[in-house]
């Protein structure tokens, strides 16, 4: 393995004593200066594999070299060095593509994970060279689609993977946010490490601050172990906060301080700890309107949207349809153990003139059902059910009991119209689903997905 070489800018001395030391111990060669002009001239000269400098030099600044990489060096990752307390400098950097930064007084063991994750970075892809399309690749991740627009946020998904940044990632219920993020966690630096999903609007209120940093046993009423909370969790990983816009304000300002110290304190606990998270952020609502409504804090949108992300809803790429339906069909027939499932030309046809609100999520469920409602491997367009959405669904929606979901309503009315069709014909399955008006695999369906034995 050939030796990594590190250029360090700083012009204080002890400051690159400090890191000089550090890489060497590390196995790391370094080249240092104290002045941006030779930096700028060094990496034109000769090949590093990363560049930490610091933020305010006596002939110019960090943010100059940043964008000098970006534009020349586009290979080269950047880590900028900033003063405790100046963090919107260090994202204003982020902003223009540095991988990451440290801030003074440099806490080593930070420093460390950071020069090891940007040493783990391969070639950067080309800008404005679409990459090879999933169908065609041994690797196709879960970003299927031939359209511009799945070509366009591939591309920006592996050029997010080369960066720490915090990203922001908007887009429709069901489009398909925390793949893209599991995409961007699987091909960047820390795909060896934790990715922790959380949907921030299933938390109670109550729990959310033990759920997100932890407790200590005795912390409060039923607190009878210490808890490691989502941030530990994700310690070194990639922790997704799905649904931002549902966290209350009392959380917000906490969540707030633990990306700027890049430190939790665990409910109970009299100490912080340190924590290395990437933080990538989803949501289906205008986080800028809510911010305007007061709804959630101005300080922490700006922390949490170095990078903005947009998934294209469906109805924007239909061209896409038929290839994530053949692959869609795949995993169904896998899944139940079906043999191969196709669609009639009729059925496309179907597809292909639905708007679906529900992108590719409500794409799955009517392909699933579709697949239940035929017998043999080819499905027709008669078998495929979409959502009516008219005046008697939404009266009907007003009834539905508060406590208790539509969903969960009628999934007990079909599992008692289940169990009492397998009672009256003694458990016998074929004559149960010819009593239920069913083929047997739609009620092996029904069974299985009830976890009825």
């Amino acid at each position: 393995m050939s030796i990594k070489h590190v250029l360090v800018v700083d012009d204080e001395p002890d400051i690159c004593a400090l890191l000089e030391i550090t890489l060497q111990r590390m196995g790391i060669e370094t080249t240092s200066t104290t002045r941006m002009r030779e930096a700028l001239d060094l990496v034109g000269q000769r090949t590093f594999d990363l560049c930490l400098t610091d933020m305010r030099m006596p002939d110019g600044d960090g943010l100059q070299l940043v964008e000098h990489i970006q534009r020349h060096c586009p290979d080269l990752p950047v880590a900028v060095i900033t003063a405790h307390g100046s963090v919107d400098s260090a994202v204003s950097a982020l902003k223009l593509g540095a991988f990451d930064f440290v801030t003074k007084p440099v806490n080593l063991d930070m420093l460390r994970r950071l020069i090891d994750n940007a040493l783990k970075l391969g070639k950067a892809p080309a800008p404005d060279d679409p990459l090879q399309d999933p169908a065609e690749s041994t690797d196709p991740g879960p970003l299927l689609g031939r359209s511009e627009a799945m070509n366009q946020l591939r591309g920006k998904v592996a050029r997010l993977a080369r960066s720490q940044a915090p990203v922001m990632i908007l887009g429709e219920s069901g489009s398909g946010k925390e793949l893209v993020a599991r995409e961007i966690h699987r091909l960047g630096s820390r795909s060896d490490q934790p990715f922790v999903p959380v949907n921030c609007g299933a938390i109670p209120s109550e729990l959310m601050e033990s759920e997100f940093f932890g407790h200590c046993k005795g912390a409060f009423t039923g607190a009878v172990r210490d808890k490691v909370g989502l941030f530990r969790e994700a310690h070194g990983g990639t922790l997704f906060l799905d649904e931002i816009a549902e966290l209350p304000l009392a959380l917000q300002v906490k969540l707030l301080r633990a990306l700027q110290e890049r430190a939790i304190k665990p409910v109970g606990s009299a100490r912080e700890e340190n924590v290395d998270v990437r933080i990538l952020s989803a949501t289906h609502k205008d986080l800028a309107a809510e911010v305007d409504e007061g709804h959630f804090r101005q300080d922490l949108y700006y922390r949490l949207n170095v990078v903005e992300l947009r998934v294209p809803p469906l109805r924007e790429r239909p061209e896409d349809i038929a290839s994530l339906a053949k692959h869609i069909l795949g995993q169904i027939a896998d899944r139940w153990g079906l043999p191969p499932l196709s669609l009639e030309s009729a059925a496309m046809d179907r597809l292909a003139g639905y708007h679906f609100p529900g992108n590719v999520r409500e794409l799955e469920n009517i392909l699933e059902r579709a697949a239940v409602m035929v017998d043999g491997p080819v499905i027709d367009a008669d078998a495929l059910e979409f959502p009516e959405r008219g005046p008697a669904q939404r009266n009907a929606a007003l009834t539905v009991s508060d406590s208790v979901g539509l969903d969960d309503q009628l999934a007990e009315q079909e599992r008692a119209a289940l169990e009492a069709a397998l009672a009256r014909t003694g458990g016998n399955r074929t004559a149960a689903a010819r009593l239920l008006g069913l083929s047997f695999r739609q009620l092996r369906y029904r069974l299985k997905k009830l976890g009825i034995d």
